[in-house]
């Protein structure tokens, strides 16, 4: 795209975004786990990574926040490279649940117990038992390795406020991976496994790291600034469609319909959308819909596709 573009896009932005932030008035944060209650309601920012990597921002995209459910996709990533795909599924599920992120209904009624999907909660601790190394801070590394890579930020790291926050106040996620440890689809250290997911979801970014993230899925793993293949266009292809399929959680059919990207979104407020050979897009909106997503977020990017065309179906 030429500099008019550019220009053009911008304004774009920046008028979405005022023309959308009253919708977080609509929505409340996430007030069970008591850090993210302290978020301001009323905030939203965008950022887009276009496919040459030109980056560009409005509103409130300079403000951090904890990827949550976001950080579900580079955990599988990892995964992935670590193990393949059939190691990682014997574990862990293709499909969609219907279900809330943090229910247990269908881990416990389905045989084999194992969590239908790696987007749920179950699911990414699942998961994150999959990662190893010694402690638990070199399992983390892995993950933050591959985000450091991809945003271009070595200082990316983990929000300990957050992650206490998270840990003290995590009674259904416990229960999850018990259960799972019960089903014989968790092995080693319970308490570890569940540190190491607070921890990666207590990862801080702002949504120009979300957009660079976003951007390389959208190019299949490709990064334009480095002119790396950064992870294999397989892996990358499979975390895409879990996005359409489960990302936005119990709401990925609503969001696929009225918006028609693949995304993933975190209980901070954060989405993460890519389109493939485009683009890729972060958001800030920490004023959550009953489905834990964030209400202005979602709405903003259902006009920018709207506008621009951007829907994948």
């Amino acid at each position: 795209m030429d500099k008019m573009d550019h220009i053009n896009i911008q304004q774009v932005l920046e008028q979405t975004v005022q023309e959308t932030v009253s919708e977080a008035e609509k929505g409340e944060v996430a007030s069970y786990i008591p850090e993210l209650a302290r978020q301001d309601k009323r905030r939203l920012g965008i950022s887009v990574c276009l496919k040459d990597g030109t980056l560009l921002s409005a509103g409130d995209a300079h403000l951090p926040f904890t990827l949550q459910s976001i950080s579900k996709i580079f955990s599988l990533m990892v995964a992935l490279c670590e193990h393949g795909e059939r190691y990682v599924f014997e574990r862990v599920g293709k499909e969609p649940t219907g279900d809330p992120f943090n229910s247990i209904i269908k881990l416990e009624t389905i045989k084999p117990h194992k969590p239908l999907n790696p987007m749920i909660n179950a699911g990414a601790i699942a998961v994150a038992g999959m990662i190893p190394g010694a402690t638990v801070e070199k399992r983390l590394e892995k993950i933050m390795r591959l985000l450091r890579k991809m945003t271009g930020n070595p200082e990316l790291r983990v929000n300990y406020d957050v992650y206490q926050s998270e840990k003290q106040t995590a009674d259904r996620n416990r229960a999850l991976a018990y259960f799972l440890k019960e089903s014989k689809i968790l092995s080693g250290d319970v308490e570890e496994t569940l540190d190491l997911y607070f921890r990666h979801c207590s990862i801080e970014v702002t949504t120009v790291e979300v957009a660079r993230l976003a951007a390389i899925l959208a190019a299949d793993g490709y990064d334009i600034v480095s002119g790396e293949q950064l992870l294999p266009r397989e892996v990358a292809r499979i975390c895409k469609t879990f996005m359409v399929t489960c990302g936005m959680y119990n709401a990925s059919g609503e969001f696929a319909i009225d918006v028609g990207i693949p995304a993933k979104s975190g209980v901070a407020g954060g989405i993460m959308a890519s389109v493939p050979q485009r683009m890729g897009l972060g958001v800030f909106g920490p004023a959550l819909d009953e489905k834990g997503n964030s209400v202005a977020g979602v709405k903003l990017l259902q006009r920018l596709s709207d506008m621009w065309d951007l829907s994948i179906f």
